[in-house]
């Protein structure tokens, strides 16, 4: 299958090798296209998981190809793979739009309502190209680069809920996407966006750590930085996201992260242990910036802001999702809608429920 694979962050280079691997025809294509300079030089990217080090061609006959075009990246592809930062999402779709074709599935992971703002790009740029755009609750890799030319994963999502926008599209979608990640239904995009787990494991973790991040050259949040106050916080938010799924109308399974943390729960999106897995690897002991790292700008200003958009709009009150959201505001002197991911901002605040069911259902009319 040919598969495209966007960006460079850690998601992306874990996909393009993980798809490279697979046997699938990959290509690779990130905005700023000389940061693949060095990566190409080398020839290679080296990978690192639970079954060893190997090494995927890069930029060679039969290796990952980098193009430098994003239409010719795109053209014949039957899968986009983008695991872009969601505040990189406006410009990438109105970038992304006129090159879409019939029967591709974007796929967003996670994609914090991503996919309704690709959807709309494509609508607003006239393209009638029926393209499925699809989102699920977290990255398929716990991963990080170590370098240009190297990417560690710690660990493979085993279970994603995926939503798909239009949702009358979701059986096609789920069977193409099927093909690359272990998908489950979700009922459409809205749920699958009601899944990003980011915007609940990370506002609690950064702002509750605030002060050693402040201090500290490097912490781990998801180490020592994982306290039971902290927790207790973090099942209090899940609690309200799982609230607003109910009051939807979107059923179980709800993906509570507190299964994340549990040897022995039901299995989440990375499977049982992985919070574990993510410790030992050492890995997220990291320099967080807290005016723009991507937990404050895509999980705080967008997911925790949409979170509780969306309750507003389904009459849920969310008390601690809209609190982290006001310590947010106090830290970095931004208002909580700043990543313009709220229902507000995308226009959608005065639908009525049947209205919303039939966007989710139909997708936007051209």
């Amino acid at each position: 299958m040919r598969i495209t694979v966007i960006g460079g962050g850690h998601g992306s280079y874990a996909a393009a090798a993980e798809m490279y691997e697979k046997g699938h025809d990959v290509v690779w294509w990130r905005r700023d296209r000389p940061a693949f300079d060095a990566l190409l030089a080398v020839g290679a990217l080296q990978i690192d998981d639970h079954r060893g080090a190997r090494t995927v061609p890069i930029g060679s006959d039969g290796g990952v190809a980098i193009e430098a075009d994003l239409g010719a990246a795109m053209k014949g592809a039957e899968v986009v793979i983008a695991p872009v930062p969601a505040f990189a999402h406006e410009d990438l779709a109105r970038a992304m739009a006129p090159h879409l074709e019939d029967g591709q599935v974007v796929y967003l992971p996670p994609g914090s309502f991503g996919s309704y703002v690709f959807a709309r790009a494509a609508a607003e740029a006239g393209n009638s190209a029926k393209a499925a755009f699809a989102e699920t609750g977290t990255l398929p890799y716990l991963a990080r680069k170590h370098g240009v030319d190297r990417v560690v994963v710690s660990g493979y999502a085993t279970r994603l809920p995926t939503g798909v926008f239009p949702a009358n599209d979701t059986d096609r979608a789920l069977d193409v996407l099927g093909r690359v990640y272990p998908v489950e239904r979700s009922e459409d995009a809205l749920s699958g966006a009601l899944m990003n787990a980011g915007p609940v494991i990370h506002p609690p973790l950064i702002l509750m750590n605030a002060g050693p991040l402040e201090h500290f050259d490097a912490w781990d949040i998801h180490n020592e930085g994982t306290q039971d106050a902290i927790r207790r916080v973090t099942n209090a938010l899940d609690a309200e996201r799982v609230a607003v799924r109910e009051a939807l109308g979107y059923g179980a399974p709800h993906f509570p992260l507190a299964d994340h943390y549990s040897a022995d729960g039901d299995e989440w999106m990375y499977g049982n242990a992985a919070h574990e897995k993510l410790t030992d690897s050492g890995d997220w002991r990291e320099k967080i910036d807290l005016h723009t790292h991507r937990y404050m700008r895509e999980d705080v200003e967008i997911g925790l802001a949409l979170l509780t958009s969306v309750g507003r709009w389904a009459g849920v009150p969310t008390p601690v999702a809209s609190g982290l959201l006001a310590v947010a505001n106090a830290i970095t002197g931004r208002t909580p809608d700043t990543g313009g991911r709220t229902f507000e901002a995308l226009g959608l605040a005065g639908l009525d429920r049947g209205q919303m069911t039939n966007l989710m259902q139909d997708g936007v009319a051209l």
